[in-house]
């Protein structure tokens, strides 16, 4: 009696205690009815039961019986065999997509979720209270606004020793995949390594949205306080007239951070079906397979039809390189020598421009190792002294360039 009390539910327990009053004869069938909201037909049918069965006639006759549609239990054990040889650590989603695309087994995420659990190969998720924000409408274009970051994880497990960095750009207004690279950090060089390769393929977006990282942002007091420090990445974007906007919380550019959860999941899995084990490989993979792959099927449409990203011009083209370069401002010295990364540059006789002691130059570091010497808008010729060997000359007789009148000095990084 007790296992049977065991398998029924409150309301069949409710059920039963209102037949057994109406047995004994407390209520009549009507009473019954209302207080079972039931009808008294139905009512007359449970007592019939009861009086037969006893409370086992109120329990439904397919409680503990396996389903009409539940799978079959050779099929069962082929799934759960598949899914601890080769999917172990994979979500249901994704699993299901994989027992589908390579095993020709297909069945609802739910049906895998469920084998899933009970193999303790998945925990459901537990739901946490989460803090009041306000919702934020997408942007209306495509290349309206791009959300960027940089996430530090182990890309390729054991394949590769340590942590990679991928560095990935989502549109906003479709929850498109536009950029994704591998590299070896979130510094400098290869942030404007991604974007030279973005705006080439993509041209240049109307802003981008990004977190406080050094890289972007200087949050210094002292910078804080004054507007016009910058960083690097902020005076490429200013001078490729793209929009920059730093959140306050990872929250604010939540597409970019929900989509590195999405890519920690699958992106890690599918590399490792495929055995790519370099990030030359996984860049490759990313571009020609996975990007477009998603795209097609997780992409939003936008709610306007324009496309806002502006193609590069031939000034654009002409000039990216230098702009997407790291920029620092070196003295000339009165033996026409630069001191620069530890290293001497001695400047040529013949140069495109007059260069006068004391000039302020810019000193251009570009993603490929190249590093180029400007002084207004033109490019200095020179050549490299050999480390520990910088032969110092008095009394010059020459000047680099004609002109007799200086030139004023200019000590803004840019173009003219």
């Amino acid at each position: 009696m007790d296992k049977t009390f065991l398998a029924m539910s409150k309301k069949e327990i409710g059920h039963y205690d209102i037949i057994q009053r109406l047995i004994r004869g407390e209520i009549n069938g009507s009473q019954a009815a209302d207080l079972a909201h039931l009808s008294t037909r139905h009512i007359r049918r449970m007592k019939a039961l009861t009086c037969k069965k006893g409370v086992a006639g109120l329990i439904h006759g397919n409680r503990g019986k396996h389903g009409n549609r539940r799978l079959p239990d050779k099929e069962r054990l082929k799934i759960i065999q598949l899914l601890h040889k080769n999917y172990h650590d994979f979500w249901p989603t994704h699993a299901s997509e994989k027992l589908n695309e390579i095993h020709n087994i297909r069945h609802d995420p739910k049906t895998i979720r469920s084998i899933m659990i009970a193999e303790e190969l998945w925990k459901p998720r537990k739901t946490k209270k989460k803090e009041h924000r306000e919702w934020r409408q997408r942007r209306a274009f495509y290349g309206e606004m791009q959300q960027f970051d940089g996430s530090y994880h182990c890309w390729f497990e054991d394949r590769i020793e340590g942590k990679q960095c991928l560095l990935l750009s989502v549109d906003d207004a479709t929850g498109d995949i536009t950029h994704a690279r591998f590299s070896k950090d979130e510094g400098t060089f290869p942030v404007f390594d991604f974007w030279l390769e973005y705006v080439e393929n993509n041209g240049k977006p109307m802003s981008i949205y990004t977190d406080r990282f050094s890289t972007y942002k200087m949050t210094q007091q002292q910078a804080v306080e004054n507007h016009d420090t910058k960083t690097q990445f902020q005076r490429a974007m200013e001078e490729l007239n793209i929009e920059t906007i730093f959140a306050l919380s990872p929250e604010a550019k939540g597409r970019v951070e929900t989509m590195f959860g999405t890519l920690q999941n699958r992106l890690i899995k599918e590399m490792r079906l495929k055995n790519i084990s370099s990030i030359e490989k996984a860049n490759q993979y990313l571009k020609d397979e996975f990007i477009p792959w998603y795209n097609k099927k997780y992409s939003v449409e936008a709610r306007g039809e324009s496309n806002l990203h502006k193609k590069l011009n031939e000034d654009d083209k002409k000039h990216m390189e230098s702009i997407l370069s790291r920029q620092t401002q070196r003295t000339v010295q009165n033996d026409f020598t630069i001191s620069f990364d530890t290293r001497w540059h001695q400047l040529l006789k013949e140069q495109p421009v007059t260069v006068q002691k004391r000039d302020r130059v810019i000193m251009e570091e570009r993603v490929n190792g190249e590093i180029k010497i400007r002084l207004r808008g033109k490019y200095l010729n020179y050549k490299i002294i050999p480390k520990g060997i910088k032969e110092v000359k008095k009394n010059i007789p020459w000047v680099l360039s004609t002109p007799t009148v200086k030139t004023p000095i200019y000590s803004q990084v840019g173009h003219f």
